[in-house]
């Protein structure tokens, strides 16, 4: 039974600005139901570590409040550390310990009685999967393996709230979901839980609502498949032959040289004549630069299709290659920010202090 009322998680109005004026949050609220699986969804750099931060009580803010399962992380931060368990990005192992004496450990430093501890120890390597692996040193686990070890590290005293920033960051596409399929059955178990990531396909799997954020503001929030209707639009991505008929305005005349196509002509903007072809089938900004040529946001895709490409080769532009999808949430993202989720800066001011 739960022992507060209201929210697991509740922030209003955080901001945090580090010493020479970076402002990682600006206005920063939301609320973790509890049993909620929630997510963080940005770019490195959005703020989400930030947030984290803040709500473990590893860093205060500037300005507003976050409450944890109903306590001040200001006021109580001892009762809060005490109440959730954590998992930052980088796993903080003991490379000279093995699997079980590092979950041991951690119980041991939650003033757990030292039965309770070994039981709750062989529980988690079962759970993690790690069970065989539990007297080796952690030093020689995989990167999965490590990870795994990390989160029921997180969940040796059985927190009513489970934090992670960045679970999968590093994993290959085998260990991300073999952890997925543990977060899943961690969660099912009863447990709130925070994730931060930047991988859409895990906040789409994994979270039952989600908060994006760009450049410390939370742009949008609400349950992954809301988010993804409200845009409304399928999206087509053409691949455009590189070397096409020139894109000839109204009164061009081929014999003047001004759009001829003559051998040798530089490559056409594809981007900048797709939008010129489907003028008002499409509307401008909808048509988009993409890496595999030009992208469409197209409401009913599958019964557009055939009329899109009827105009481009009817003026001589070849389509080599079509891919149709159904909105995802890094569209969802470019709705809101007005740039793809991998477009985020690589390089960010390394943020340290108060």
């Amino acid at each position: 039974m739960r022992a507060y009322d209201g929210p697991a998680i509740q922030t209003k109005g955080l901001v945090k600005v580090y010493r020479g004026g970076t402002r990682a949050l600006d206005d920063v609220s939301f609320e973790v139901a509890p049993g909620e699986l929630f997510g963080l969804l940005g770019p490195n750099g959005a703020g989400k570590t930030t947030a984290i931060r803040i709500l473990v009580t590893l860093l205060r803010a500037t300005a507003g409040t976050a409450r944890v399962v109903g306590l001040d992380v200001v006021t109580q931060a001892v009762e809060v550390r005490r109440r959730l368990g954590l998992a930052m990005q980088n796993p903080t192992l003991d490379a000279f310990s093995t699997g079980r004496e590092t979950l041991e450990l951690a119980g041991r430093l939650q003033g757990m009685p030292s039965a309770a501890v070994r039981r709750r120890s062989d529980e988690l390597l079962e759970l993690m999967g790690l069970s065989s692996v539990a007297k080796k040193l952690a030093g020689t686990y995989s990167g999965g393996m490590k990870r795994r070890l990390d989160v029921a590290a997180a969940l040796v005293h059985c927190p009513e709230l489970l934090i992670l920033d960045e679970p999968t960051e590093g994993l290959d596409p085998q260990s991300r979901t073999a952890l997925w399929e543990e977060l899943e059955r961690i969660n099912a178990s009863g447990t709130t839980m925070l994730l931060t990531t930047h991988y859409m396909e895990e906040a789409d799997r994994l979270c039952s609502r989600v908060a994006i954020i760009d450049h410390g503001r939370i742009v949008v929030d609400g349950a992954p498949s809301e988010l993804k209707q409200g845009i409304g639009a399928d999206t087509v991505v053409l691949q455009i032959e590189s070397h096409g008929a020139p894109d000839r305005g109204v009164g061009d005349d081929p014999a003047e040289g001004n759009g001829g196509g003559v051998a040798g002509d530089p490559p056409v903007d594809p981007l900048a004549r797709v939008r010129r072809l489907l003028e008002g089938m499409v509307a401008p900004g909808a048509v988009l630069a993409h890496p595999a040529g030009v992208s469409l946001a197209v409401p009913n895709a599958y019964a557009a299709v055939p009329g899109l490409l009827r105009r481009l080769e009817s003026d001589g532009l070849r389509v080599t290659g079509l891919k149709v999808s159904q909105p995802s949430l890094d569209d969802v993202f470019m709705k809101y920010t007005g740039r793809r989720i991998r477009e985020g800066a690589a390089d960010q001011p390394l943020l340290l202090g108060w």
